[in-house]
């Protein structure tokens, strides 16, 4: 937006350690004391700080800033609800929500959505299948999909510390849960012949210190290289080294059908994925010969499929090189930003 010649101001919780950009003013809440704090005084603090701005358009990601939203229309501004992720699946698989409860609570935030929706001055998603829900409702939807820039994974081969160039070795970098597929990752890393050298890089944060050491105690540990968190600059080294990038998401209601950022973060830095087969992602990487389903649930099948690129080097470089393509030719966020350009001048005038 910046670039565009826009004036953006963000207000948020975590603080910019990785934009460099003088014409982005950034404006800090506070920590919340609990999820009730941060639902009610953090939204209220939010409406009170984004009306101040005065902006042109008002532009908003998470579900529960609905009614900041809301009370921003009322007071007359031009609001967007980008909705990133299928919130309605998403709480069918929330643990800290009673079973009992998620079916009601899913089919509430719905039909909240698609009502609400109706009076946003837009709605952006970053899916197809999120987008009819609320075309269906009668809602102005853009579809802007959330793919990586060219230039900031290039397909080169830079050195890298963490691991001898000798040592090949696959990558996950992201969130790192149990739903994400962290253990079957770990068990497959294992059953993986060890005369093939073949190691596992982690990089990202664990959703819990319980899981964390759960996850060290496991055999496969051994074949682990935990790096952290890196930097976007580190991912891109990280990912020019890898002979794979895994992303094995469970079979959740809202896994099924999102496109998960690594999927194409992988392929826009020139490797091959190993990818859990759902119909969404199977049209991507079969359609591109860019890598190979597994079952996420099968330890086994991701075991044979890194396996595989490990002994058929030929073969993965060319599938590397395929992803890439299809990132240039298709899945760029250069050919995305200009939806939401045209959306902003749209509502600016």
């Amino acid at each position: 937006m910046v670039k565009a010649g826009y004036e953006v101001v963000l207000i948020a919780r975590e603080p910019l350690t990785a934009i460099e950009e003088p014409n982005i003013k950034f404006r800090q809440l506070p920590a919340p004391k609990n999820r009730f704090d941060r639902m009610v005084r953090l939204s209220l603090i939010a409406f009170k700080w984004g009306r101040s701005e005065q902006a042109d358009v008002y532009h908003f990601h998470d579900p529960e800033l609905i009614f900041v939203g809301l009370l921003l229309r009322m007071f007359g501004k031009k609001v967007v609800y980008d909705v990133h992720e299928d919130v309605p699946l998403q709480i069918l698989s929330k643990s800290w929500i009673p079973s009992f409860l998620r079916p009601v609570l899913s089919w509430l935030v719905r039909t909240t959505e698609g009502v609400v929706g109706r009076w946003f001055s837009a709605v952006i998603t970053v899916t197809q299948p999120i987008a009819e829900r609320f075309i269906e409702n009668g809602c102005k939807t853009v579809l802007v999909q959330n793919f990586p820039r060219i230039e900031e994974l290039p397909n080169s081969r830079p050195d890298i510390d963490d691991t001898s160039e000798n040592d090949p070795f696959v990558v996950y970098a992201g969130g790192i849960s149990a739903a994400r597929g962290i253990r079957e990752m770990i068990e497959a890393i294992e059953q993986v012949n060890s005369c093939l050298g073949v190691k596992l890089v982690i990089a990202g944060k664990f959703e819990d210190a319980r899981l964390e050491n759960e996850m060290r105690s496991m055999p496969g540990w051994e074949k682990v290289c935990f790096v952290g968190w890196v930097d976007r600059t580190r991912l891109s080294i990280l990912l020019s080294k890898a002979i794979a990038g895994l992303v094995i998401l469970h079979p959740e209601p809202n896994h099924v059908w999102a496109q998960p950022n690594k999927l194409f973060e992988y392929m826009s830095a020139g490797i091959p994925v190993v990818a859990s087969h759902f119909t969404l992602w199977k049209d991507i990487v079969e359609r591109h010969h860019c890598g190979i389903l597994v079952d996420p649930l099968k330890p086994g099948e991701i075991a044979r499929a890194i396996t595989y690129l490990a002994e058929n080097s030929v073969e993965a470089r060319e599938m590397g090189e395929n992803g890439r393509r299809a990132i240039e030719q298709y899945y760029n966020w250069e050919r995305e930003a200009q939806k939401l350009l045209e959306l902003y001048d749209e509502l600016s005038k």
